[in-house]
């Protein structure tokens, strides 16, 4: 049984409102590269996220760090933690992950930091995990690349979408029974 089958299951029942990551989310934005082969812009102490280390998980550390100046020279910008990230490019277009510390991205990763009045986080990371094939579906080109637009409009189910108290409610212990299904 697939994972989205489990979240229907658990939502069996429950009025939900289908809402765009846009609708839920404070902001979704993407990062940078700083320019590659100016020494001055690696080997810093700034985590780097780069698509190859979105696979579904937590991410607690990156395996590049960059400088100061590479992220001012550049456009990578700091995301805070617990945004989902959504791998936009190539071989790892749709993969999921959360940054569970601050971290730089870049510009091949989207970055949705929710509004946690609306969604938990860790219960939009599971629906997008859910919908790994969907998401790889909407890719274009040959190199099957999705875009920021494309993340945007995936719409996420939100329970009791009139009672913000109790659909947080819903989506936290859907969160405890998933977390403890998928570890």
């Amino acid at each position: 049984m697939s994972e989205l089958s489990y979240l229907e299951k658990l939502l069996d029942g429950v009025e939900v409102e289908w809402k765009t990551l846009e609708d839920i989310s404070i902001k979704i934005s993407s990062g940078g590269t700083p320019k590659t082969g100016v020494s001055e812009f690696y080997d810093g102490d700034i985590p780097w996220l780069r698509t190859q280390e979105v696979n579904f998980c937590d991410i607690w550390d990156t395996e590049v760090k960059i400088t100061e100046s590479g992220v001012k020279n550049s456009s990578a910008k700091w995301i805070p933690k617990n945004c989902v990230i959504v791998a936009m490019y190539g071989a790892t277009v749709g993969k999921i992950g959360i940054n569970k510390i601050p971290m730089t991205t870049n510009q091949a990763c989207a970055n949705i930091q929710l509004n946690e009045e609306v969604a938990h986080y860790r219960y939009v990371f599971h629906f997008l995990c859910s919908q790994y094939t969907y998401i790889k579906s909407l890719g274009t080109g040959s190199q099957t690349n999705i875009n920021a637009q494309i993340v945007k409009n995936i719409k996420i189910p939100i329970p009791c979408p009139d009672n913000p108290e109790k659909s947080l409610a819903i989506q936290s212990e859907i969160v405890r029974i998933l977390d403890k299904f998928t570890a």
